[in-house]
């Protein structure tokens, strides 16, 4: 299954943030679901592709074009 996310390109001031987008990912590894992800490597993207890569989990980056 492919879930598609969109998220903060920066972590916030709330630590919860990033703990939810770590648990997001070791749910997406469970479940062996391809994160879709706005391709960014900071903030709540980065730690969300991160820790699935990290999980062993398969992520693809996607740039919109408008």
């Amino acid at each position: 299954m492919n879930i598609c996310v969109f998220c903060g390109s920066a972590s916030g001031n709330n630590p919860a943030y990033a703990d939810a987008a770590k648990e997001l990912a070791s749910l997406l590894c469970t479940a062996k679901s391809t994160l879709i992800y706005g391709v960014g490597n900071i903030g709540l993207m980065g730690i969300l592709a991160d820790e699935v890569m990290r999980g062993g989990g398969k992520v693809i980056g996607v740039i919109p074009d408008f």
